[in-house]
């Protein structure tokens, strides 16, 4: 595959040199766009299901609700990983096709594209696929130690403007809450996801150079989440993160049917871990509803329906 015809962005992604991430906790107002902010009243579902709820949802203005305070990221971040991938792909730092050999010491639990190639090799663009759309987490791991450690991501969060996000373990140890360890906040979350669509946008949303957005869409993950709070018709291209202590988040993309700029969004569920996984999905998704409802894009009617089957 042509390496230009992969990146995200082509020729057009300018970034300022990479420094090292920041401890610094300064509030994430400094970096947000400045644009209008309604909160939207979460407190009923936390009160009726338990948990803390994080949103955040932005378009021409901004809707959230505990967007200030901070969650665990969980498997969200591997859109982050692999778009940092890739701005090194375009700075000719890596290429896609580089093939990269897979040990059984590089096999940690939820590893299914890695697993079965132990003792061959997957290129780069396999692995960034398989963090994304399948969240495998080995292939994220093999991802951040070839880009050279958390500290290159770290510092890829810094030249988006992000101050706040902290990249501090691997996979599966992140999972597990330790203070502000691998935590981000709703609305910096948005941040991010704008300054990547907005980067990119002149190459067009499904444009064959955008495979990160490709992968958004096709993954099997969290069918209950965002994209059940989305109406029909729209397309969501999102990252779904979940640990085993209740936490279960989405962020992404969701872009009208009827066209036009896609809404960036961020849900983080603290659930209670008596909480079915059915339950949790659909709080994530009445939260989804009611931010878009609350940027006038849909209704607010939750619609009537069976949950669906636990995301993977």
């Amino acid at each position: 595959m042509n390496r230009r015809g992969l990146i995200i962005g082509g020729g057009a992604l300018a970034l300022a040199g990479c420094r090292r991430a920041s401890d610094d906790k300064t509030s994430v107002a400094a970096v947000a766009p400045a644009m209008p902010e309604t909160i939207v009243d979460l407190s009923d579902l936390e009160r009726e299901h338990g948990g803390r709820i994080g949103l955040s949802a932005q378009l021409h203005q901004r809707v959230s609700w505990r967007g200030r305070e901070r969650f665990l990221h969980c498997s969200t971040f591997k859109l982050f990983v692999a778009a940092c991938m890739l701005e090194r792909v375009q700075r000719d730092i890596e290429t896609v096709e580089r093939e990269v050999a897979i040990t059984a010491a590089d096999i940690v639990p939820h590893s299914p594209v890695v697993e079965p190639a132990v003792g061959k090799s997957l290129s780069l663009l396999a692995l960034m696929q398989a963090a994304v759309e399948v969240s495998d987490n080995a292939a994220t791991n093999i991802l951040i130690r070839e880009m050279g450690g958390l500290a290159v991501l770290g510092a890829w969060y810094a030249s988006a403007g992000d101050h706040t996000t902290h990249v501090d373990r691997l996979e599966p140890e992140l999972n597990v809450a330790d203070g502000d360890k691998d935590t981000s906040q709703p609305i910096q979350t948005t941040s991010n996801l704008d300054w990547i669509i907005k980067t990119y946008q002149p190459f067009g949303f499904l444009a064959e150079h955008r495979p990160l957005f490709d992968w958004l869409i096709a993954t099997p993950t969290g069918p209950d989440r965002i994209r059940a709070g989305a109406p029909d018709g729209w397309t969501v291209a999102h990252k779904t993160g979940t640990s085993g202590t209740g936490q279960t988040n989405d962020i992404g993309y969701a872009y009208p049917a009827s066209g036009g700029e896609p809404v960036r969004i961020a849900v983080y569920y603290d659930a209670p871990e008596s909480l079915s996984a059915a339950g949790r999905d659909a709080v994530v998704a009445e939260a989804t509803r009611r931010a878009l409802a609350a940027l006038g894009l849909t209704s607010a009617v939750t619609p009537e329906k069976p949950a669906g089957p636990p995301a993977a």
